[in-house]
C-alpha cells in the first residue's frame, strides 16, 4: 500500500505548547538541530498515521511574521520559501484575542492551514467558552479543540490533517487590499479584526474565586517572601548539584584510572601508553567526571523555566536590576547564562533597547556558564569541607551574578548612558512540567556536553599532552638515567624521577608558554600550570580541567595516596592561590564559541575586544585583592 508524505509547519507563539503537541501527537523521537545559517534550533518529528508518513518542523515561538527578531525572520522565510503541505496553527484558548493576531498573518499566506485551539481544558476551568464553529466559518479554516497535556482531540486533529489536504485551497483576501496603507493602519485593522472575531466566537463567565496561578503567585510573587524563596530554590538546587552529582564521581574516575593503568601495562612505558593514558583518557574522563554535576544543574533550570516560574522572577527582580541600570527583561538572557552563553546571547534580542541589550550582553558572562561548573566542582571538592561544599558552590554562582551587577551599573554610568524601555513581560500560567519534555531538553544538552568531550576536548586533551610532552631533552635524561642507576635508595630514584619529569614538563612547549605569562598571573597566586589551564580555557571552559589534569598528573612529588585529580590539586596549590584562580575563572571572558555569537549580537569585532578588555581586568582585579585577603585571613 502507497504511503503518502505529509509536511506540517508547526507555527505558534511563545507558551503555546506546541512542543508537548509534537509529543502528544507523536511518540517519535524528537530530531533537534539548527536552522540552516543560524543558531536558532530546529526541531523535527516523523511518524506514521493511518497511511500516511507525517513530518512536522516546530518553528520558533514568535508573535509576528515582522522581519525584526532572529525567530521572526527565520519563521517568515520557511514559510515563505520552503516546501511544505500544511499550516498547523497553535493557539492558546486562555489568551485567543492576542492569539489570533499572529493566525491573521498567516492567513494571508494562503495555504492550506488549521487551527489547534490547545489548552481548551484550562480554558473550560477559566470559564472561557470558545465556538469553534464559528471561529472556523469566521477564518474560513478548521479549528480543533486540544488539550496537549491531556492528549485529548488529537486524532481529530490528525484525521482533519489529511482530510484538509483534499479539499481545495480557500483565499482569505482580508487585507490584500490595503498594502498600500501604513504599517500601523494595517495593525489596527488586524487588531479590530481579531478583536470583533473574539467578541462572537468567545464568551468568558465571570468568576470569584482565584485561579491556581494567582493562589501560587499570591505567596511566589509575594513582595517579601518572594526573594528570599527564589534564593532559597536557588540554594537547593546547588546543594543537590554538588551532593548528589558526587556520588557517581567516584565510580566514573575508578574506572578512568583502572583504564589508564591498563592502558600503561599493555602497551608498557611509551610514548603511545602516555599519549593515550596521560592525554586522551585521562583528558576526556577529567571532563566526563563532571556530567552528573551538569545534568543535575540543567534538570533545575528546566524544571523552573518549565513551569512558568522563571518568566514571573523576572519581574520580581525588575526593580532590583532597573537599581543597577538593568532592564527586568535581561533576568532571562542572565539566567540562561547559567547554563551556557550562547543561548543567553540570543535571548537578549528581546530588549529592544540597543543600550540595554549590550549592557546585557557584556554581563552575561558573569553569570556562571554549565562548562564552569566542572572547574568549580574540582576546586570545592579539593579546598573546602564537603558538608559546606553546596554552599560554597551557591556562594560562587551568587557572588558572580552580585559582581556582574555592580559591573553592570558601572557601564551604565561610563558607557551605556540613557534611559532603558519599561517593562513588559508575558506571564504564562503555571503548569506541571512534562517529563518528556524535559527529559529531551536535559538529554540533549548533555549529549552535546559529552559530543564536545568526545570530539573538541579530545583534540585538545592530544595536543595539551604533545606540548606538555616535547621537545624532547636527551641529554638530560640520560644524566638522569644514569644517577637512577647509581642509586641504591628507593627513595632517592623516586625524587629523582620525579626531577627528571618536572625538568621536561617546565622546559616544553606547554612550560615555556606558562613561563612566558607567569609573570601577568603571580601577583594573584598561580604557577605557570594554571596559567596554561586559564589561557585553554579561552577555546573552552571545560578544557581548564583537563589542562589541570594532564600537568598537574605528572612531575609532582605526591603522596602515595594521590590517585584522584582532586588529591593532585589539594597537594600543589595553595588554597588562597585556588580561591583567586575560582574567581578569575568566574569573571573573565567566555569560550571561542560563545564569543563568536557575542559578536553577531553586538554587531562587530568591536565589542569582543571591549568585552576581553574589561573582564580580564576585572578578572585580574578581583582575584588580586580576594588572593591577598585569603592569605591575611587562611594566615590567622
Amino acid at each position: 500500500m502507497k504511503t503518502n508524505i505529509i509536511k506540517i509547519a508547526l507555527v505558534g507563539q511563545p507558551n503555546v505548547g506546541k512542543s508537548m503537541l509534537i509529543n502528544s501527537i507523536s511518540n517519535s523521537k524528537l530530531k533537534v538541530g539548527n536552522f540552516s545559517g543560524v543558531t536558532v534550533e530546529k526541531k523535527e518529528v516523523r511518524f506514521k498515521y493511518k497511511n500516511y508518513q507525517i513530518q512536522i518542523i516546530d518553528l520558533p515561538g514568535t508573535y509576528s511574521l515582522t522581519n525584526y527578531s532572529i525567530e521572526e525572520k527565520v519563521v517568515k522565510k520557511f514559510l515563505d520559501n520552503e516546501k511544505y503541505d500544511i499550516i498547523l496553527n497553535v493557539l492558546d484558548s486562555t489568551n485567543l484575542q492576542r492569539n489570533l493576531l499572529l493566525t491573521s498573518e498567516l492567513l494571508n499566506l494562503n495555504k492550506k492551514m488549521i487551527l489547534a485551539l490547545n489548552m481548551s481544558d484550562e480554558a473550560e476551568k477559566e470559564n472561557i467558552f470558545i465556538d469553534e464553529k464559528k471561529l472556523s466559518n469566521y477564518l474560513k479554516k478548521p479549528c480543533i479543540k486540544v488539550s496537549a497535556a491531556r492528549k485529548q482531540g488529537i486524532h481529530k486533529l490528525l484525521d482533519e490533517i489529511i482530510n484538509t489536504l483534499s479539499k481545495e485551497q480557500e483565499s482569505f483576501n482580508q487585507f490584500s487590499a490595503i498594502k498600500t496603507t501604513t504599517q500601523d493602519e494595517i495593525l489596527t485593522l488586524k487588531f479590530n479584526f481579531v478583536k470583533n472575531i473574539t467578541k462572537d466566537c468567545m464568551s468568558i463567565i465571570e468568576q470569584k474565586q482565584k485561579t491556581k496561578t494567582e493562589k501560587i503567585d499570591s505567596i511566589l510573587m509575594h513582595k517579601f517572601f518572594g526573594l528570599p524563596i527564589f534564593l532559597l530554590l536557588m540554594w537547593s538546587l546547588f546543594q543537590l548539584t554538588f551532593t548528589l552529582g558526587e556520588i557517581p564521581m567516584g565510580f566514573i574516575e575508578n574506572i578512568s584510572n583502572s583504564l589508564i593503568e591498563h592502558i600503561k601495562n599493555l602497551l608498557g612505558e611509551s610514548q603511545l601508553s602516555s599519549l593515550i593514558g596521560d592525554g586522551v583518557i585521562a583528558g576526556v574522563s577529567s571532563v566526563i567526571l563532571f556530567l552528573p554535576n551538569i545534568i543535575i544543574l540543567f534538570l533545575g533550570i528546566a524544571l523552573l523555566e518549565s513551569t512558568g516560574y522563571m518568566s514571573r522572577v523576572s519581574f520580581l527582580l525588575d526593580g532590583i536590576l532597573h537599581k543597577f541600570g538593568l532592564h527586568g527583561k535581561s533576568f532571562i538572557p542572565l539566567v540562561t547564562g547559567f547554563g551556557c552563553s550562547v543561548p543567553a546571547y540570543m535571548a537578549a534580542r528581546t530588549l529592544k533597547n540597543e543600550k540595554d541589550r549590550l549592557l546585557t550582553l557584556f554581563i552575561i558572562g558573569f553569570m556562571s556558564c554549565g562548562a564552569r561548573l566542572p572547574i568549580y566542582v574540582l576546586f570545592v571538592g579539593a579546598f573546602f569541607e564537603k558538608e559546606n561544599a553546596g554552599n560554597i558552590l551557591f556562594l560562587i554562582y551568587i557572588s558572580g551574578a552580585i559582581l556582574g551587577l555592580f559591573a553592570a551599573k558601572f557601564l551604565r554610568v561610563v558607557v551605556f548612558k540613557g534611559a532603558d524601555e519599561p517593562f513588559v513581560m508575558e506571564m504564562p500560567k503555571y503548569r506541571l512540567p512534562s517529563t518528556k519534555l524535559i527529559y529531551h531538553a536535559v538529554t540533549n544538552k548533555a549529549l552535546m556536553y559529552l559530543k564536545k568531550a568526545g570530539t573538541f576536548i579530545l583534540v585538545a586533551s592530544i595536543l595539551i599532552w604533545f606540548m606538555s610532552n616535547y621537545p624532547k631533552h636527551y641529554d638530560i635524561e640520560s644524566n638522569f638515567e644514569q644517577k637512577i642507576e647509581l642509586t641504591t635508595s628507593e627513595e632517592e630514584k623516586i625524587n629523582l624521577q620525579n626531577e627528571l619529569s618536572l625538568y621536561n614538563l617546565e622546559n616544553s612547549y606547554l612550560g615555556k608558554l606558562g613561563k612566558f605569562s607567569e609573570p601577568f598571573f603571580a601577583p594573584l597566586g598561580f604557577d605557570w600550570r594554571m596559567a596554561v589551564a586559564l589561557e585553554t580555557g579561552l577555546a573552552a571552559k571545560e578544557i581548564v580541567v583537563s589542562t589541570l589534569a594532564i600537568l598537574y598528573g605528572l612531575g609532582e612529588n605526591n603522596d602515595e595516596n594521590s590517585t584522584t585529580l582532586i588529591e593532585n590539586i589539594k597537594n600543589n596549590i595553595p588554597k588562597e592561590a585556588a580561591i583567586s584562580f575560582i574567581v578569575f575563572v568566574m569573571i573573565y571572558i567566555p569560550c571561542i564559541a560563545a564569543s563568536m555569537v557575542f559578536v553577531r549580537e553586538a554587531g562587530g569585532w568591536k565589542y569582543l575586544a571591549y568585552l576581553f578588555v574589561f573582564t580580564t581586568t576585572t578578572a585580574w582585579i578581583m582575584s588580586f585583592i580576594v588572593y591577598n585577603i585569603s592569605k591575611v585571613v587562611l594566615a590567622l
